[in-house]
């Protein structure tokens, strides 16, 4: 039977938003499911799926990585060296392909994110954007001219390494692979490790806020630097603390000492489409050419 709809799923380390599309970007239906180990999950997402009616034209997948991405690999659609403990090397998109039968596009979160933030929301309008988000991980994904940018693999935005904040040298960091990486020292478990306490948490005045917009100034500064994106979208669990925001946009001008021209009000903002982005990420990675892939593996 010929179809429409589009089976979406944001894949998160703690919990898979599963929905499904009545035709365009109506989401007709979704659910949340717990995440434990990949079989009891993704299992439970194809059970969810298939009695929503079980007949759809396309998988689409925003899910946390890293992942293989590459169409010839046999690996391709598998979660490879995670720190999610029983997640590495599981295959995310062959499961969903032969349970549903058809094809599935899969990209990160973060990429099928900026992707739906480009197409829809904050980045309307704009020849490039970059999307960041900072929360329980820190990943990036940047669009230009309509396509997500891929090398040999997905971007790693949050692993770039950092200058140490005159303040913060004392602390190692707490990433298990870099250390003292971006997310290693701002990222939401970076910042309860050191503080005991979220961001939005500290009252206004203690000394984390200027450190954690001290260190997204600089890695936005970094990305300014060699992607010289028209918008950067700042999203993320840490992103919601009231006035961050505003505290890195004014810590960038800083940094910057005038060598980058535009207003931060205008470049560096909120995402628009709000909870609704991870699976809006999800189907905007079923409307690229050449992203739907049968999976065999």
């Amino acid at each position: 039977m010929k179809t429409d709809r589009i089976a979406l799923i944001e894949a998160g380390g703690t919990k898979f938003i599963v929905g499904v599309t009545s035709g365009g970007r109506t989401i007709a239906a979704r659910t949340r499911i717990p995440t434990t180990s990949s079989a009891e999950t993704i299992g439970a997402a194809i059970d969810w799926l298939r009695a929503q009616g079980g007949d759809y034209a396309a998988v689409g997948i925003a899910s946390f990585g890293p992942l293989d991405l590459d169409p010839a690999s046999p690996c391709w659609g598998h979660i490879t060296r995670t720190t999610k403990a029983g997640w590495s090397e599981a295959a995310m998109a062959a499961p969903f392909a032969r349970a549903l039968g058809c094809p599935v596009a899969i990209d990160t979160d973060v990429n099928g994110a900026a992707l739906a933030e480009y197409r829809w929301g904050a980045g309307q309008r704009c020849r490039s954007a970059l999307y960041l988000t900072v929360g329980t991980g820190i990943g990036g994904g940047a669009v230009v001219g309509g396509r997500l940018i891929h090398g040999a693999s997905h971007p790693e935005m949050g692993h770039i390494a950092m200058s140490r904040h005159p303040d913060d040298r004392d602390f190692g960091g707490i990433c298990p692979f870099h250390g003292d990486c971006l997310e290693g020292l701002a990222s939401g478990p970076a910042i309860a490790a050191r503080w005991e306490a979220s961001l939005s948490d500290l009252p206004p005045g203690h000394e984390a806020h200027a450190i954690i917009a001290w260190y997204l100034a600089r890695a936005i500064m970094s990305f300014q630097a060699i992607l010289a994106p028209d918008r950067i979208i700042l999203g993320g669990g840490v992103m919601e603390t009231p006035g961050l925001l505003d505290r890195v946009r004014r810590e960038v001008v800083t940094a910057a000492g005038g060598y980058f021209a535009g207003s931060p009000e205008e470049m560096i903002v909120a995402p628009a489409l709000g909870g609704g982005a991870g699976l809006l990420g999800a189907l905007a990675l079923t409307e690229v050419e050449g992203n739907l892939h049968a999976a065999d593996g």
